[in-house]
């Protein structure tokens, strides 16, 4: 079977504490600039790369003294804010030797938790891509809290996978990959080199924490590899001391474990988007409009709605209906019901005039619609 990465053109790729800081013993500058070649290497071949990286808290103990990691929240949040200087230094530094330029993004469960912040957050990264520039993601350690902190980055990489809408996930570690038991415990135990994201007998498998050094383990990264299948994204598991293990993947190479989500990207968009029993609000396009939907797979530009029915929000779904209340279509509707009832009727190019800012020149883009 082929790696999952040889077709994805948008990647997060997640490493882990314990590779990032050398087993706790301080930032590992060799490791850290092998893999800003590998996704230096990604992006010549037009792969758009986001990294999700541990560290910051590891690195924070060890320049504050501390032999095992925190119980209390605070020492944490210290451990997280000093930690997190060296971190971004040493991206910044090893990035920069291949021209590539990088941007420290620092996400809590509160800003994906909130629709607003939610997608000023999507918005940022997928500018970043856009403008070529490599995303360094971690949690804001500093201001977490235990209600609202991920607990551990193969969940944010996996949410950051459903954020922008990813290929694949690959969650470097410090073990080959998913085995049928704890090899630590069983010699006889076997890699699962691929199987389906989601499956409950893989739940089993995992087992516990890892490390004393990260808070995740096996068990977290089967779980974010289900939440990433649910946008349709693969996950790769794999040691992070592989040789060129990103470029391997890229060119094809098996390397570790595959968890395969059972549908592509936009059909699993697309089956949630179906499975909405009751929408935000309407819109009601006109004849002309409900052509191009239909028949042409275009998208939804502002000019075709005559009517706006509800309030909705920037990112939610809603329902296109002609002039008669037939449904058409549902999809992600770039502006709010406050501000479609601004710009309809109008053309696209006069958006930034009556909004003073341009979300995008469709009001549904045809990625973000399902015909009814």
């Amino acid at each position: 079977m082929n790696s999952a990465l040889q077709q994805a053109s948008r990647i997060i790729v997640k490493v882990g504490s314990s590779l990032v800081t050398d087993e706790g013993r301080g930032l590992d500058h060799t490791a850290i600039a092998r893999w800003a070649s590998q996704i230096a290497a990604l992006r010549a071949l037009g792969k758009d790369v986001v990294l999700v990286s541990s560290g910051a808290i590891a690195e924070g103990m060890l320049r504050l003294g501390f032999t095992k990691r925190p119980t209390d929240i605070h020492e944490l949040q210290a451990c997280a804010a000093c930690g997190q200087m060296g971190l971004a230094q040493i991206y910044e530094t090893s990035f920069r030797a291949h021209g590539v330029q990088t941007a420290q993004v620092l996400l809590t469960h509160a800003d994906l938790a909130d629709r607003e912040r939610y997608l000023n957050a999507r918005s940022t990264l997928t500018t970043l891509l856009r403008l070529k520039v490599v995303p360094i993601i971690n949690e804001n350690d500093t201001v977490v809290t235990d209600e609202i902190k991920f607990g551990d980055n193969d969940t944010l990489g996996a949410l950051v996978a459903n954020l922008i809408e990813a290929d694949a996930l690959v969650i470097l570690t410090d073990q080959p990959g998913l085995y049928s038991a704890d090899p630590r415990k069983h010699p006889d135990a076997r890699l699962i080199a691929h199987a389906q994201a989601g499956d409950v007998a893989l739940e089993s498998m995992a087992g516990g924490a890892g490390s004393s050094i990260g808070s995740g383990g096996m068990l977290t990264k089967v779980l974010a590899a289900k939440r990433a299948a649910r946008s349709g994204a693969h996950t790769v598991i794999a040691w992070g001391r592989e040789p060129d293990v990103l470029t391997r993947l890229a060119g094809g190479e098996a390397i570790g474990t595959q968890l395969l989500a059972p549908t592509g990207r936009l059909t699993a968009r697309r089956q949630w988007m179906v499975d909405h029993l009751h929408t935000s609000g309407e819109v009601v396009i006109d004849a002309g409009a409900a052509v191009k939907l239909t028949r042409e797979g275009k998208s939804l530009l502002p000019i075709g709605v005559i009517a706006v029915k509800g309030e909705f929000g920037r990112g939610q779904v809603v329902t296109c209906v002609d002039e008669a209340g037939k449904p058409l279509a549902r999809g992600l509707t770039n502006y709010a019901s406050s501000e479609v009832r601004r710009i309809m009727r109008h053309s696209s190019t006069e958006i930034e005039r009556i909004l003073s800012f341009v979300e995008g020149p469709e009001l549904i883009h045809r990625d973000n619609m399902v015909l009814l």
